[in-house]
């Protein structure tokens, strides 16, 4: 699977300008304090393309798909819900859904689709949890995944079970990983 991760803020390390194609390495042009200093919420990009790969292996999405991750701003973000789900304001995490594994003919370009991220909303509603923002971008990958794969949570039997899912996935990842956010 092919995974590109992204972050579009302005002004932070991880622009869409660097981001991470599967394999490659991130040059950053600036520093972590420089940017812990502003304010703004770092995105470990190469964790989060590492989680999206191990989260579409589990759930055996073709290797030859393609997903992206996009870290965006607020203003982005909220834009993003108004247009595409009539929400108000910014919201955690979108997914755009292409196309579902096995519809494409063979030899054909396969998107799984997007999942959208904004940092700062994670950053607050991990703050609001009692946890560290890195788990709550994480998390928010895997949710954003299901949903491109047709879960969804609408029905209290769906939210247990896409819950459990994604409690079951972040703790399979991390224990292979051998790393805690």
């Amino acid at each position: 699977m092919t995974v590109f991760v992204a972050d579009e803020r302005d002004g932070v390390a991880g622009r869409a300008d660097r981001g991470v194609l599967a394999g490659e390495a991130e040059s950053e042009t600036h520093s972590q304090a420089q940017t812990q200093a502003r304010g703004e919420v770092l995105v470990d990009l190469e964790r989060l393309r590492g989680l999206a790969q191990f989260v579409a292996a589990d759930r055996r999405v073709p290797a030859d798909m393609a997903l992206s991750v996009l870290c965006v701003p607020t203003s982005a973000m909220a834009e993003l819900n108004r247009v595409h789900m009539g929400g108000e304001g910014p919201t955690d995490v979108l997914a755009f859904p292409m196309d579902m594994p096995g519809e494409t003919m063979p030899g054909e370009p396969a998107v799984l689709g997007d999942v959208v991220l904004c940092p700062e909303v994670a950053a607050a509603q991990a703050a609001d949890a009692g946890h560290d923002v890195s788990a709550e971008l994480e998390m928010l990958v895997v949710h954003g995944i299901l949903h491109l794969l047709g879960h969804d949570h609408a029905e209290e039997s769906e939210h247990r079970e896409m819950t459990e899912l994604t409690e079951r996935l972040l703790a399979d990842w991390r224990a292979r990983s051998g790393s805690q956010p």
